[in-house]
């Protein structure tokens, strides 16, 4: 599988599942920048992001025969699994301890990685796609997705109810598979 050829997402998954290489290749090289940035997004340390999203391209090897397509696609699949082992390792007692011995100049330089993320996941359209958002269905999904919260803590941190969090996080959900099939 070559850079050149366009591939349906169907087609790269049965070559995954066949334990393809050059697939897994291909999609290292065309996802591995935009799963970085969620995972910097919530754990803000360069050298710790690296490692997670080794961690979740093995992941992705080794379980891809448990991705369903008829529960949503190749790109979402993957951004829950580098997601939660972002927060997975976020809410681990050694990363806080690694995490409050840190210097300031590391947090100069996760923030000039996130600001090179930023523009990578503005490249591949998400910043633009959430743009269609409803301001307080965004909002949840920022949360959400790109800073790790969970339901719970993103109805404390907006001051909101639980269920007004689940109501607008899935009103948002639909209605960004609603453009992204158009």
């Amino acid at each position: 599988m070559t850079a050149n050829t366009q591939n349906t997402e169907t087609e790269l998954v049965a070559s995954l599942k066949n334990k393809d290489r050059q697939a897994f290749n291909y999609l290292y090289d065309n996802y591995a920048g935009a799963l970085y940035g969620v995972i910097i997004k919530i754990l803000d340390k360069q050298e710790v992001a690296s490692d997670i999203l080794q961690e979740v391209f093995v992941k992705i090897w080794r379980n891809i025969d448990s991705y369903d397509a008829g529960r949503g696609r190749l790109y979402t699949w993957m951004l829950n699994i580098a997601r939660n082992a972002a927060i997975d390792t976020l809410r681990s007692s050694g990363y806080n301890q690694e995490k409050n011995t840190q210097y300031s100049s590391d947090n100069m330089s996760a923030h000039e990685s996130r600001l090179s993320i930023s523009m990578k996941t503005d490249h591949i359209g998400l910043k633009q796609l959430l743009l269609v958002l409803k301001e307080e269905h965004r909002q949840v999904i920022d949360l959400s997705y790109f800073k790790g919260y969970t339901q719970e803590e993103i109805a404390k941190e907006l001051d909101i109810p639980l269920g007004t969090v689940k109501t607008r996080c899935r009103k948002a959900l639909l209605q960004l598979k609603d453009i992204m099939k158009s």
